[in-house]
């Protein structure tokens, strides 16, 4: 039998790389948070995927959105993840952003943006997932950032490109 604790373990020792996931209230006011549980879902048409749990204060806003982005962070953006990750700041203050031509945030040195258009939501247990159509791509073609068990990472040089 499973129990949470070794679920968590497990999924904490499996290597993602790190986004950031982008959207504007109905009032404009830019907001975002850091996402691991990205994934691509279909090539025909472009979809990806991500997941964000209901008791976070934004669920609502990105559950309701009918854009967003997603930023795969570049190798040098830590502190860019864990300023998306940490509660009570003023996040857009301290970075370089601007909106899109969709009135989503895209935020500076990214390795690659995803700008998509609300799909489909799907009710997940504790969380939403949230697939959305790629409407818009741009790769800079830089190292990504890595993560594993709570610690950054890049891929060797010699293995990227």
């Amino acid at each position: 039998m499973a129990d949470q604790t070794t679920f968590r373990g497990i999924m904490g020792n499996y290597p993602t790389g790190v986004t950031v996931v982008t959207a504007n209230t109905p009032e404009e006011e830019p907001v975002g948070l850091t996402v691991n549980s990205f994934t691509s879902v279909s090539m025909d048409p472009m979809l990806i995927s991500w997941s964000i749990d209901k008791n976070v204060s934004t669920h609502d806003v990105f559950a309701s959105q009918e854009h967003f982005n997603v930023h795969v962070l570049a190798e040098d953006q830590g502190d860019l993840c864990m300023l998306f990750a940490t509660k009570g700041t003023d996040r857009f203050s301290k970075i370089e952003w601007a909106n899109s031509q969709y009135n989503a945030p895209i935020i500076n040195g990214y390795t690659g943006l995803l700008e998509c258009k609300v799909f489909k939501t799907v009710d997940a247990g504790d969380h939403t997932m949230i697939i959305g159509e790629v409407i818009g791509a741009d790769n800079n073609e830089t190292a990504p950032l890595l993560y594993h068990q709570r610690n950054f990472g890049r891929i060797p040089q010699e293995f990227y490109k």
